[in-house]
């Protein structure tokens, strides 16, 4: 079974369940083209049908190959990026001032959907470029820009992002790769960084190395640590290559999944020191880092959305042919196709929904970051950054996690078969799990949610998100639509739910802070099921009037599927998180006794 882009799915979540379209008539995102955004969606559909997806089981197999600090990317891969670039991909969303597009990031979002769901360890590589092209534009000199941008913005050289050592995982202040500055204004690096995503490979001539260090006399902790840009070739000043610098890859990691994605052991200083260039101001490092990791964790929860899209047409298909059992109202002397059976049906509706409602959050995020930086009314711009910040761990951890769900029940649906490579559904098992733990972990996301951006101005950007939700359910019960089933009442129990949980956590943030920590994780996937759920009502009543028939059916039951069976669990969700406090904070008695 290949990838066929879902594109009709992918313009009504983005242009409706997240709102792309009404902020474009708003002229919140300056050059709004609807017709232009389907065609490129359908053009980047057809790259990754054609080119990308067919690469993706070879790669699982024979994936990256390390040999003499020099890595090999699996067959096609090269040919593949050489073709990817020269289509112009790498530039969608990238500045115009650089040789970019300029087109909002919520069309690169979807981009990178279907990326994901084509080729996740493919993906991955222009994802992180992408972050790298932000950081430089936001916080490096202009000399830096002129030398380096142009040509991360095309492609010819790819970026990573090194932040983690062994010693210093989510624990960024731990690390102890340093920095010496030189007397010609650069520096000197020394040190060791391990889970660098590609690192090294053969598809460009050079990489740009985003890497987080510490000078000699900096502060301790998170306070005290600088970015440097460090290239693999040093650049002359004319932009082309000089020597080779003192950066290298000293193995790669043998992984679960995204086996063609090298993962890398960088090493720093053995000759002398690493030639960086300083980004933004000395310990003020991880404020420019954050520029780069706030993209990639949407991108990353986007990968969770491509790669549950991708299970899930995989198990679609395969029930559709694997035959076994009888329905109960079967007339056929033979077996049936296994979709007869309300349990497959059961699971393929919520692999299906789940990605849906996985789909409109993180396109939901992307048009809040387009809005804060496009639209011309400063106060608009503020509502939206505020908004971008509360969406963005829930795109990251909900979707991630969907992700893995997804892929498990696609697993399930295949049976025996599932378990077996031959099938494919297991490698799709295995690469979705790296996406809860790259980017900050789901934990770290959900601490993030509830210390941070629930407490931001008293919650005011919950309260107002709420009040927006609520609306799509006054419609919905209003629609008097038979076909809604109790959709308008469990979502509104679910946004009741929601409204009393961030109360209660946001009356414990200074008291209790154990308490909230607790329930950090319960609360982020109430929150994610709630808006998921909200924003799928949404997309079925925009659908009606787009399309009608059975278009407006076939979203009308996903929404209250997902209603019915996943919002419902909300009041659950709100009981785990505030009834479960004290049991958590007594597990030293279960787990070191």
């Amino acid at each position: 079974m290949t990838y066929r882009t879902p594109l009709n799915d992918i313009l009504l979540s983005l242009n409706h369940g997240a709102g792309f379209a009404q902020a474009g008539k708003a002229e919140q995102l300056g050059d709004y083209d609807a017709e232009m955004t389907a065609a490129v969606l359908e053009e980047a559909g057809k790259f990754a049908e054609d080119v990308l997806a067919p690469l993706n089981r070879d790669g699982d197999k024979v994936g990256a190959r390390y040999s003499d600090g020099k890595v090999a990317t699996a067959p096609g891969w090269a040919d593949a990026y050489a073709r990817w670039t020269a289509a112009g991909w790498n530039a969608v969303s990238a500045p115009t001032e650089w040789g970019g597009q300029g087109l909002p990031l919520a069309i690169n979002a979807a981009c990178t959907e279907i990326w994901s769901s084509a080729n996740m360890a493919f993906g991955l590589c222009p994802l992180l470029t992408a972050s790298a092209i932000e950081a430089l534009d936001a916080h490096g000199s202009e000399a830096l820009k002129k030398l380096y941008l142009a040509k991360l913005v095309s492609g010819e050289w790819t970026g990573t992002m090194q932040l983690t050592e062994s010693q210093a995982g989510s624990d960024v202040g731990a690390l102890r790769s340093r920095a010496e500055k030189q007397s010609d204004g650069t520096y000197k690096l020394f040190g060791q960084k391990i889970f660098i995503t590609y690192g090294e490979h053969d598809m460009t001539e050079n990489i740009i190395h985003f890497v987080l260090a510490r000078l000699p006399d900096a502060p301790p902790g998170t306070r005290g640590i600088s970015l440097f840009l460090v290239p693999k070739f040093l650049v002359n000043e004319d932009g082309t290559l000089g020597a080779r610098n003192d950066i290298r890859a000293a193995s790669i990691e043998h992984k679960l999944g995204i086996h063609a994605s090298p993962t890398c052991v960088m090493v720093m200083g053995d000759k002398g020191g690493a030639t960086g260039y300083l980004i933004g101001e000395e310990n003020r490092g991880m404020a420019c880092m954050f520029t780069m990791m706030n993209q990639a964790r949407l991108s990353v929860g986007l990968e969770g959305v491509g790669i549950a899209e991708r299970a899930y047409q995989q198990a679609l298909a395969y029930a559709q042919e694997r035959k076994q059992g009888r329905g109960t109202a079967s007339k056929n002397k033979d077996s049936d196709a296994i979709i007869v059976h309300p349990d497959i049906k059961r699971m393929l509706l919520q692999m299906r929904a789940l990605t849906a409602a996985a789909r409109t959050i993180c396109y939901a995020t992307a048009v809040a970051i387009d809005v804060s930086e496009r639209a011309g009314d400063a106060a608009v711009r503020d509502a939206a950054s505020a908004r971008a910040a509360l969406l963005t761990p829930i795109a990251k951890a909900f979707s991630t996690d969907i992700g893995n769900e997804v892929a498990t029940l696609g697993v399930q649906v295949h049976g025996g078969m599932g378990f077996i490579e031959e099938t494919g559904a297991a490698q799709h098992f295995r690469d979705a799990r790296i996406a809860a733990i790259y980017e900050g972990t789901n934990g770290i996301q959900s601490i993030d949610l509830v210390t941070r951006k629930l407490a931001a101005l008293g919650g005011a950007s919950v309260w107002t998100l709420l009040d927006e939700l609520k609306e799509i359910v006054d419609r919905v019960e209003a629609s008097n639509d038979p076909a809604f089933g109790t959709t308008g009442p469990r979502l509104r129990e679910a946004l009741a739910a929601l409204e009393r949980t961030s109360r209660w956590l946001l009356e414990r943030m200074t008291t209790a802070p154990n308490d909230v920590l607790a329930g950090a994780t319960p609360y982020l996937r109430l929150f994610g099921a709630t808006l998921g759920g909200c924003n799928l009502a949404g997309e079925a009543l925009a659908a009606r009037s787009l399309d009608g028939g059975d278009g407006q059916k076939r979203h009308t039951i996903l929404a209250r599927f997902f209603a019915e069976n996943i919002a419902v669990q909300a009041p659950s969700l709100e009981r785990a998180v505030i009834d479960s406090a004290d049991a958590v904070n007594g597990a030293d008695a279960v787990l070191l006794g």
